[in-house]
């Protein structure tokens, strides 16, 4: 028998049937089990054999911040809660990747138990950027749907899509290791550059459009470049200037903005590809 199948896990707490914090031989760090049923009829101390088939995910702090956070957490958070994040971020790891930031095992379960109180007290859960994170992050707002049916099952609670829409903001912050904050302002951005664009052209963007997948699309991967301050070739710029200058007049308001929110300069090429996004969309009927 090799060492790692001799190893063996003691139970510090059962966060529900499926999730188990454990401690590691000749370690004093918790980590987390998770698999389903390994918590059943399990108490604090009982052992788990590190080859136990039920174990289908580890989940190890590295960071001693979020350890500490962690743990804090754990002391005000209702186990119940710590517990589905949990099975929720094992659906990440199997789904997307398992390549995520651990940051998610704080952030999560801290989100969960505000928005169950916030929908045990009858609190409104408005998000305003909901249509822009169902199209930019569509694979991560498909998890949060099947996030949702999680915590409705364990809690009794019908999740509105605003929430879904918050739940696939922390998925995507897990997977692409971007703070929930900045998510936010990202799609915030986004959000408003549509609305600058239908304030000057003075048309509506109906949001279940094709042209307003591609919109938004283009922008999101023009800002992350900007952002990033990748620089890009635009052989058109020039033409593009003197073709259509109300379209470049455009897109140089909204590389204003852009510049104003993330605090770098817009390069002339990247506002071209806005002019020729915006030109045509304005030929759209």
């Amino acid at each position: 028998m090799s060492r790692e199948q001799e190893k063996t896990y003691t139970i510090t707490r059962v966060l529900n049937h499926n999730v188990v914090l454990v401690e590691e031989p000749g370690s004093r760090q918790e980590i987390v089990l998770f698999g389903k049923g390994i918590g059943f009829s399990t108490k604090p101390g009982n052992i788990i054999p590190a080859h136990d088939h039920r174990v289908e995910k580890r989940f190890r702090l590295e960071n001693e911040s979020h350890q500490k956070q962690y743990q804090t957490l754990l002391s005000q958070v209702d186990p119940a809660v710590v517990g589905i994040a949990e099975e929720i971020i094992a659906l990440i790891a199997t789904e997307i990747t398992p390549q995520l930031n651990e940051h998610v095992h704080v952030a999560l379960p801290d989100h969960i138990q505000f928005a169950i109180y916030r929908l045990n007290n009858g609190m409104e859960i408005v998000n305003p950027f909901l249509f822009e994170i169902q199209t930019l992050y569509a694979k991560e707002y498909a998890l949060a749907k099947r996030a949702a049916d999680m915590i409705k099952k364990a809690f009794a609670l019908d999740i509105p899509d605003s929430e879904i829409g918050f739940l696939a903001l922390h998925i995507h912050s897990a997977i692409s290791y971007v703070p929930v904050k900045k998510a936010v302002q990202f799609t915030n951005i986004i959000s408003e550059l549509v609305n600058i664009i239908e304030q000057r052209t003075g048309k509506t963007i109906e949001r279940s459009t094709v042209d307003y997948v591609r919109l938004i699309t283009h922008l999101r991967f023009a800002v992350e470049r900007i952002r990033q301050q990748k620089s890009i070739i635009n052989p058109l710029l020039d033409r593009v200037k003197t073709t259509i200058p109300e379209a470049y007049e455009l897109a140089s308001e909204l590389a204003s903005y852009i510049s104003s929110r993330l605090e770098v300069t817009v390069p002339e090429d990247e506002v071209g590809y806005m002019a020729l996004h915006v030109y045509r969309l304005s030929q759209q009927s």
